[in-house]
């Protein structure tokens, strides 16, 4: 859109709807590229800590199950 084009073939030629267009508009409309950055790492931190978690608790409950003698 910076480059003089209007704003519904701008939206046209990134293959994505208007609705999404908005949507994004209003998530991120006065976020800068900085805080951008930021939220993508956060993202990426909070997805490992999940898998992290999500591999303690089954492991947890495989030494649980042994534990009882149901193995």
């Amino acid at each position: 859109m910076g480059q003089g084009m209007p704003r519904i073939d701008a939206i046209r030629q990134i293959s994505v709807t208007e609705q999404t267009y908005y949507r994004w508009k209003k998530k991120y409309g006065g976020t800068g590229t900085e805080q951008l950055k930021e939220l993508k790492r956060l993202q990426k931190e909070n997805e490992r800590l999940r898998r992290a978690v999500s591999d303690l608790t089954l492991d947890k409950l495989i030494l649980k199950e042994a534990a009882s003698g149901n193995f």
